[in-house]
């Protein structure tokens, strides 16, 4: 699906959804031909994401507003930071406030979480990757956000990876099945990742020739066998119980990535306000 069609498409939901038939009070009270500046400001340290998405909100609201970044995208923020500010008409601005605010805390919100997380795993060469547990609609920005945050998106819905889970191994009669009746029916450019829980799945997974093991909710120590058992043959993927507290640790047992759902389905928004100048006429 093109980027920019869906993300139009979100926008213009949204905006309707906040707008409606109208803004009665900025109707009311701002002339047409007002012009303003709006500036935000960092109410919390955290990392700025979703200020492109932001800009689409008040252009089309008045293709005119320009932008003027000071902390760009993927950076650091403090409180009481000036992050960005917007000139354009008084209306436009107003009328796309709280909009244009929701997408960015939200994004910021996961940047900012996604960084701690990567921060956490320091200089070791395992990666963070986020899942599917998105706000629906809004999995490319969330997405987006992620890799603002120094994460590496995962596979962005069904279709583009085939993940093998305990549920279709059980539908098919064993992994090997399983695997087998996949590669059969999909793509060949398509990879092939396999949910095990113990060593004697992650073997059968590997003489299925998986591209991607997954270990999920394995102890420590049978996740570091289990890279042992692996040895480079497949990539494999640590999940399950992954917080902040304990994503190191998860990563000292070489596994080449480790994904958390937390990143983006319990985001806490960054707190960004909006302070206007109106210009004089």
């Amino acid at each position: 699906m093109d980027y920019v069609w869906q993300v139009e498409q979100l926008i213009a939901l949204a905006l309707q959804e906040d707008l409606g038939s109208g803004d009665v009070a900025t109707e009311a009270l701002i002339a047409s031909s007002q012009m303003a500046t709006a500036r935000w400001y960092a109410k919390a340290t955290g990392i700025v994401s979703g200020l492109g998405v932001a800009l689409r909100v008040f252009q089309t609201l008045d293709p005119a507003i320009e932008m003027q970044v000071r902390i760009a995208e993927g950076q650091s923020v403090t409180v009481g930071q000036e992050i960005v500010s917007f000139q354009g008409n008084f209306k436009a601005l107003l009328m796309g406030e709280r909009t244009a605010l929701n997408f960015a805390q939200r994004m910021s919100g996961i940047a900012t979480s996604t960084r701690a997380f990567v921060d956490a795993i320091g200089n070791l060469p395992t990666r963070l990757l986020d899942t599917r547990k998105t706000a629906p609609g809004h999995r490319l920005l969330d997405k987006q956000a992620v890799r603002d945050g120094g994460g590496t998106n995962h596979r962005m819905g069904l279709y583009d990876l085939a993940m093998i889970k305990d549920n279709h191994i059980a539908a098919a009669g064993g992994i090997r099945q399983a695997v087998a009746l996949v590669r059969k029916s999909m793509p060949a450019y398509l990879r092939i990742e396999v949910e095990t829980s113990c060593l004697k799945e992650v073997q059968e997974a590997l003489e299925a020739k998986a591209d991607i093991i997954m270990l999920d909710n394995m102890p420590l120590e049978a996740m570091r066998e289990a890279v042992k058992l692996i040895d480079g043959r497949a990539l494999t993927e640590a999940s399950g119980n992954v917080t902040r507290e304990r994503v190191r640790a998860i990563a000292e047992t070489g596994v080449d990535f480790v994904s958390t759902g937390a990143i983006t389905h319990s985001v806490q928004a960054l707190d960004i306000s909006m302070k206007l100048e109106v210009h004089n006429v």
